[in-house]
């Protein structure tokens, strides 16, 4: 506060007592008002460590702290956000159509600094927005980030809240958006206070895999939500949340207040968009405050395709899966309210939703890191068909997110990796095991001791990537696909990408489909890919017009109207 005040607040419905406790002394008793809300206002600077005192013993961090001083466990610290200097006020994001996303790990990098060093490197490949995986504090200093505690703080680990700040200015600068990974569904299991003095926070009689369920019904829960998104978006200048797993959260209610604060609360001239991970494919979301949703239909048929993997999750796409990626150009989603192969319903029509309503990726830190051994496609599939793929990946008007190192064509492993202790460190290690017994390969104890443990640092370690600097004539060589397809994105199709429409898809054989689409400037964009063993033929419409792109096809085959194995046919047909 101005007059060098601050004011603590904390909902403690559970509690009868809370106090202010500042490190290197000092107690001041806070005063309890309806609901379950204790506030105290002192005297104190910036930077002053505090934590709160349950009940006279129960030593607990602010749930809302926005600095840490040490760890998850220890005191929090006052912060001033409007003390940091942005150079770029006039900075309003950019419209969702120009997007091209790239997901990465801040500590694998090194921290919030040495992303910046790699800023150059990605605004020069094409890509428009960086997609951070989550940054909120977690414990120990090696995590995915969906393990976090403390959602308003960013994890220690990666740097301080200025440099964070210094990363987002300084993609501005470059012309990139930059996307947090937010995680409100669950909190990770250790660290997590709320239950010592808020345990009207969860549903006791709910349980999930990660302890009891969040009472999103609650208005003080909603808010700790809603004031998070806005948090990243107003404090930090962020241009864009991706929310994990919100099929988990069991309130579309919830989904849509938050979508609707937002807006209401942005200037009108930012461009700021909401990204969904949801298991249900609800359609409806996507009509109602949301920007668009991971389409993991279209990854899993893509990878069924490529790599003839048929167990677990990949079962309901290994059956007829060309008319599957058919249907996926088509109409954005694979499941609209069929029964998987549980016999359970899943989705809702997509059909009337937009191609930019669906992020399509053929990796990510989920489709790599929860494989047992973290294997990349570069690994798992054949290097041409990878390349028709690709192909179709960055050209077609879905928005395309690419996973970190995949534009070098990176072979190196994303492992689980976690800094857990002890008992905890033996449950994660053995339930990360456990989770691949129903895979065939994985059917015995013995056979899951060879899966890496999440605790050991050399998980970590393996994980990072391998930097462009250090680039081989074969990642080069990917560089250079990756740049060119992009190059193609930005010059030839964006400006008709926000309008686009379906015109419908075809499948062409085993592995092999056609796809077109109304540009909204016009043109006809065709997307023919092979991704089979055999030739299949092309229907007069593939080729007409000019050919933006081929991949593996020549005139001659062209001329005999076919389209060859593992192979890529790109047109656009202007309007008539």
């Amino acid at each position: 506060m101005a007059d060098g005040r601050v004011r603590f607040a904390l909902w403690a419905p559970s509690s009868r007592q809370v106090e202010l406790e500042l490190q290197g002394g000092g107690v001041h008793p806070m005063q309890a008002q309806e609901e379950g809300w204790f506030v105290a206002l002192i005297e104190c600077p910036v930077d002053t460590a505090y934590r709160y005192r349950i009940d006279g013993q129960w030593p607990v961090p602010d749930p809302a702290s926005r600095r840490q001083v040490e760890d998850v466990h220890g005191f929090s610290q006052v912060i001033d956000h409007s003390s940091f200097i942005w150079h770029h006020h006039d900075w309003n994001g950019r419209p969702w159509h120009e997007t091209v996303l790239y997901e990465l790990h801040v500590g694998l990098f090194g921290g919030f600094q040495q992303v910046i060093e790699h800023l150059p490197h990605l605004a020069d490949l094409g890509i428009t927005a960086l997609q951070l995986m989550p940054l909120n504090a977690f414990s120990g200093t090696r995590n995915w980030g969906y393990d976090g505690v403390l959602p308003f703080a960013p994890a220690n680990a990666y740097g301080t809240p200025d440099e964070l700040k210094q990363l987002i200015d300084s993609a501005h600068a470059y012309g990139l958006m930059v996307f947090v990974d937010v995680v409100y569904n669950h909190f990770g299991p250790d660290g997590n206070y709320l239950g010592v003095y808020a345990r009207q926070f969860f549903h006791e009689e709910r349980i999930t895999p990660w302890g009891a369920a969040i009472d999103f019904s609650r208005p003080q829960v909603r808010d700790f939500f809603c004031e998070n998104a806005l948090m990243w978006l107003l404090d930090y200048r962020v241009d864009g949340l991706r929310l994990d797993a919100v099929h988990a959260i069991d309130d579309d209610d919830f989904l849509k207040e938050l979508a609707a604060r937002v807006r209401s609360a942005l200037p009108q001239q930012r461009q700021v968009h909401l990204v969904l991970e949801n298991e249900h494919n609800a359609a409806h979301l996507l009509r109602d405050g949301f920007d668009a949703q991971w389409n993991d239909d279209g990854h899993n048929t893509l990878h069924a395709l490529l790599t003839f993997e048929n167990e677990s999750y990949y079962a309901d796409y290994a059956q007829a899966p060309t008319r599957k990626l058919a249907t996926c150009l088509e109409q954005g989603f694979v499941y609209q309210g069929q029964a998987n192969s549980h016999g359970q319903p899943r989705g809702e029509p997509s059909a009337d939703l937009p191609p930019h309503a669906f992020v399509l990726f053929l990796q990510n830190h989920d489709q790599v890191g929860n494989r047992a051994f973290g294997e990349r496609l570069t690994l798992l599939a054949d290097v041409d068909a990878l390349k028709a793929a690709t192909v179709l990946l960055l050209l077609c008007p879905m928005v395309p997110l690419l996973f970190m190192g995949e534009e070098w064509g990176s072979k190196r492993p994303f492992l689980f990796f976690t800094d857990y202790h002890h008992e905890l460190a033996n449950a994660v290690r053995e339930g990360r095991r456990n989770e691949f017994a129903d895979f065939s390969q994985f059917n015995s104890a013995q056979s899951r001791e060879a899966i890496a443990d999440p605790n050991a640092e050399a998980s970590f370690q393996r994980s990072q990537p391998d930097l462009a600097p250090a680039l081989e004539p074969e990642q080069r060589e990917w560089l250079a696909f990756y740049r060119g397809l992009l190059q193609v994105r930005h010059s030839r199709l964006l400006q008709g990408l926000q309008e686009a429409r379906s015109l419908g898809a075809q499948v062409l054989g085993d592995g092999a489909v056609l796809a077109r689409w109304r540009l909204g400037n016009g043109p006809a964009l065709s997307i023919a890919i092979n991704l089979g063993t055999s030739a299949v033929s092309l229907p007069a419409e593939a080729t007409h017009g000019e050919r933006l792109y081929t991949l593996r096809i020549d005139d001659a085959d062209l001329r005999q109207a076919q389209l060859p194995p593992r192979s890529a046919l790109v047109t656009l047909e202007p309007a008539r």
